[in-house]
């Protein structure tokens, strides 16, 4: 099988990895497999192995190289605004790649232990006039663009290619999964308006705002799926894996209560006081992002949240209108796939680097995918 059909994604959360690989030319041919939960993260590179040989087996095909998809409580966003007089000439590429290019070196040399994953274009002000994408063949006097950078820690995207390269496999791209997954899922299910996915980690909470096809925010919360966990087992006092089952199995305990030694209703409170707490910092964060754009809409996303699934929602005291979406492994790794192959306007692709030779702005950024 010709190798280079297939693209592969790999989706490496804190507790759980998942991965897919899909023909090019038919994505509908395609092969999903993931791992165990886990929250022993000492033998990661055993599972990212199990997970290589089980694809190569299911697809016939060798994987060399992979999309990577990962998240982290230390990741951040940084927006800049940039201006630029012209001659009033017609407006190009080239004027857009200097703005662009010397917003990153800005970044890179305030964030020095950052990688720049994601860069997005919110706005052109042109002439005075604002545009969400660039417009084609205008003449400009002044230019200015508002960019977001969404960064990851280097260490940790060292981590993962110290790796993958001990199986001969190289990554193309860095995506930040909580923004890959956002998009995909709003573009899914035709949103519009001020919409926040809000994606429940094992150890972090990832907020994304939009209001239409603007991206408002990226922010992200030190609390996530484990602290329930804790939380359980501090006042239950049981042990983190007990609480850890307890909490994966809370539907399946409300249907069918059989431990006398834990009382359901102990149980739902510590759950949902966590989760209360996880969803009114995050409306918090929300709300000061678009305190002017009025009612928004609240998408619950992530393993963290499976707990609070559409059924439980009304058990807690929360007013704001919520929803959760419930994820699969294809929804995430297709999420992925998406992400690299659908056409928004609004990201700069940023390319690593390989052993083929580029001009200086097309080594950097791809425009308009």
């Amino acid at each position: 099988m010709n190798t280079d059909n297939f693209q592969t994604f790999f989706d490496c959360g804190f507790s759980k990895v998942r991965a897919g690989t899909f023909n090019k030319n038919n994505i509908n041919e395609a092969f999903y497999t993931d791992s165990e939960f886990f929250t022993d993260r000492s033998n990661l590179d055993s599972k990212i192995q199990k997970i290589i040989v089980s694809l190569e087996k299911d697809s016939n095909k060798y994987i060399d190289n992979i999309n990577l998809m990962i998240d982290s409580s230390k990741m951040l966003s940084v927006s800049i605004s940039l201006s630029k007089k012209l001659d009033g000439s017609q407006l190009k590429q080239a004027n857009i790649q200097f703005l662009v290019q010397e917003a990153k070196q800005e970044i890179l040399k305030y964030y020095v232990s950052y990688n720049i994953a994601h860069i997005i274009i919110n706005n052109y002000k042109i002439n005075g006039i604002d545009y969400s994408y660039l417009p084609d063949e205008i003449n400009c006097d002044f230019i200015s663009l508002d960019i977001v950078f969404i960064c990851l820690p280097s260490d940790l995207i060292l981590y993962f290619k110290k790796i993958f390269s001990k199986y001969n496999i190289f990554i193309n791209q860095i995506i930040c999964s909580s923004y890959a997954k956002s998009i995909n899922y709003k573009d899914n299910l035709n949103l519009s308006g001020n919409n926040s996915f809000i994606d429940v980690g094992f150890n972090k909470t990832s907020i994304i705002s939009y209001y239409n096809d603007k991206i408002l925010s990226l922010d992200i919360l030190p609390i996530g799926g484990n602290h329930i966990t804790k939380d359980i087992s501090k006042i239950l006092e049981i042990d983190l894996e007990s609480s850890e089952k307890k909490k994966r199995n809370f539907d399946q305990i409300l249907k069918q209560p059989n431990d006398p030694d834990v009382s359901i209703n102990i149980l739902e409170k510590i759950i949902f006081a966590r989760t209360e707490e996880i969803l009114e910092l995050s409306e918090k964060i929300i709300e000061l992002k678009s305190y002017n754009l009025g009612k928004f809409n609240m998408v619950l996303m992530g393993e963290g949240s499976k707990i609070l699934d559409n059924q439980n929602k009304d058990k807690i005291s929360f007013l704001n209108n919520i929803n959760f979406l419930e994820e699969t492994s294809e929804d995430v790794c297709r999420s992925g796939l998406n992400f690299i192959t659908g056409l928004n306007k609004q990201e700069v692709l940023v390319v690593p680097k390989k052993q083929i030779k580029h001009g200086f702005f097309e080594k950097f950024f791809h425009f308009f995918r």
